[in-house]
């Protein structure tokens, strides 16, 4: 993975901390991930659209990638409800890269080194710390489930888009039908579950889930674009340091605690990031 790579798929983590956050700001977790969801299919069609049409051996990972993702929305909407930003998105994320980089090892032609491999298990050890909180701190533990579920689905769609868009071999029409698929099924699926309500909030929480959207779609084409010229499970690790940017995004704007434990945690996480790079 060159230095220019490595750059860039941290400003996607940081994207994907960003519009997470943007999710907690609002009066209802699920109302905002409507709106982001609502908001991409016009977005995906836009950039769809101005792309050659998929060939039809992509459209099974399209429409694999949409379910997963829909997924990985419902469980981690529903930790939110159920936890902070920086409790919450450690443990839906922290799962994700262990499982990809052993199916990975298993399943994949991708070469990862040794010290790649020594990074992914000390950004493991440095996410799981992070977590610790939810046992020790007294938080509710019943954002556990969802946040496992949504880690489990993170790992399943890993997968699934960076051979998806190896298949493709255009990394920005297929984020852009995978956005349209998902944003349908999320949005059609919460609206049988919660009723319209879940479209409400005024101009306000329809301004913050397009920018959401946007911040999320950069996060997401970034990150599969990489995983077209770099190994998946390092570029999966390597997205995990957006749990670094949400710890500090609840620290700094939401006001949560910053403890030892989490400062430890994220130095975990860099020695992390810099084990992947020998």
């Amino acid at each position: 993975m060159s230095v220019g790579v490595l750059l860039v798929v941290l400003g996607a983590a940081f994207l994907h901390a960003s519009w997470n956050a943007i999710i907690k700001v609002g009066r209802s977790e699920v109302s905002a991930m409507v709106i982001l969801s609502v908001a991409e299919i016009p977005i995906g069609l836009a950039i769809a659209l101005s792309r050659p049409l998929p060939a039809p051996e992509v459209w099974p990972w399209v429409l694999a990638a949409g379910c997963t993702h829909f997924c990985y929305k419902f469980f981690v909407t529903y930790a939110y409800e159920r936890g902070d930003l920086s409790r919450v998105y450690p443990i839906a994320r922290g799962a994700a890269p262990m499982f990809v980089a052993l199916v990975g090892a298993a399943f994949l032609a991708d070469r990862v080194s040794g010290a790649q491999y020594a990074g992914i298990a000390v950004l493991g050890c440095g996410i799981l710390l992070m977590a610790r909180g939810v046992f020790t701190q007294g938080e509710e533990r019943r954002l556990l489930p969802f946040a496992l579920g949504s880690a489990a689905a993170t790992a399943t769609y890993t997968l699934i888009d960076g051979l998806g868009a190896r298949v493709s071999g255009d990394a920005l029409a297929y984020v852009a039908w995978v956005f349209v698929v998902d944003g349908l099924l999320f949005s059609l699926g919460m609206l049988g579950l919660r009723g319209r309500s879940v479209l409400a909030g005024g101009a306000r929480a329809w301004m913050m889930g397009g920018l959401a959207c946007l911040a999320s779609y950069g996060a997401y084409a970034i990150s599969i674009w990489a995983m077209t010229v770099a190994p998946i499970a390092v570029v999966a690790a390597l997205r995990e340091t957006s749990i670094l940017f949400a710890v500090l995004i609840g620290w700094l704007v939401f006001g949560e605690r910053m403890t030892r434990d989490k400062a430890l945690a994220a130095g975990l996480i860099v020695l992390g990031v810099v084990l992947t790079r020998l």
